[in-house]
């Protein structure tokens, strides 16, 4: 064959083209099951920073296998949601089968067109409930878990990463203990717009629903306010009731009379 012909320059092209293609689907089969491990696993890891099952620091130290173990361990059941609040799906706990629902950015679209979304919610056996957000910061995605205690109000512990915020600034989300640790004790006012506050200055008022922004990322501070009410508000008629209805066994507990004043 002519090697300066058009017909060799396509054959040889193509032949080329199939090569690399065999090549990166062979590669992609190998190394996809470890991904979707690897991908699991620091979903899991985030949830349970934010869930408090173990600190940050020691589920980083810990191999997938020990993660997926310590989730089984822990979570009492998982659930999905719609937009109304109501369930519409179960998630599997079992160690050799865990479910999650870790792609975010398609149930951000959904929740911002009224679509139908499927929101997670995680309820571990210390009664803690998890839930994550999804949002824009100033370079990319942001998102993370915002863990409540069992009265569906009070924030028992938070987690936060981005994919390319400003290191120094806005990448203080992830990376910054304590900046999660503010949002510790903090409440989160089911009903009010906005039900949560992330701003300069937002602790000056001693609002129980407010934690200062980040010094000098305004734009992901602003990001991630934003995502946070977002993903509040949807989860609004689920989580929203439930603190309504703790609210009122707490309250039935405290005025029930004992067997003296009988």
């Amino acid at each position: 064959m002519n090697t300066n012909s058009n017909v060799y320059t396509v054959v040889y092209t193509t032949v080329i083209v199939v090569i690399v293609a065999a090549v990166l689907a062979f590669v992609s089969g190998k190394l996809g099951p470890a991904q979707n491990a690897n991908a699991k696993a620091e979903t899991l890891r985030q949830m349970m920073s934010a869930a408090q099952i173990r600190p940050t620091d020691e589920l980083y130290a810990t191999k997938n296998a020990g993660i997926l173990q310590l989730y089984a361990d822990n979570i009492q059941e998982a659930y999905t949601i719609g937009l109304d609040g109501e369930k519409n799906g179960e998630l599997s706990i079992s160690k050799d089968n865990i479910e999650l629902v870790d792609r975010l950015k398609p149930q951000n679209k959904a929740i911002k067109d009224g679509g139908q979304a499927t929101l997670p919610v995680y309820v571990f056996k210390s009664g803690v409930i998890a839930i994550p957000v999804y949002g824009a910061g100033l370079w990319g995605p942001i998102w993370g878990y915002i863990a409540f205690q069992p009265d569906c109000r009070t924030i028992a512990g938070a987690y936060f990463d981005h994919e390319s915020e400003t290191p120094g600034l806005g990448a203080k989300i992830k990376d910054e203990a304590w900046f999660r640790e503010k949002f510790i004790g903090k409440t989160v006012e089911w009903g009010d717009t906005p039900a949560f506050r992330l701003e300069k200055n937002a602790e000056a008022s001693g609002a129980a629903n407010a934690v200062d922004a980040i010094t000098g990322a305004t734009m992901t501070s602003k990001g991630l306010n934003e995502a946070l009410n977002v993903w509040f508000k949807a989860y609004e008629k689920h989580l929203g009731i439930g603190a309504f209805f703790h609210a009122l066994e707490e309250h039935a507990v405290g005025t029930t009379p004992n067997a003296e004043e009988e």
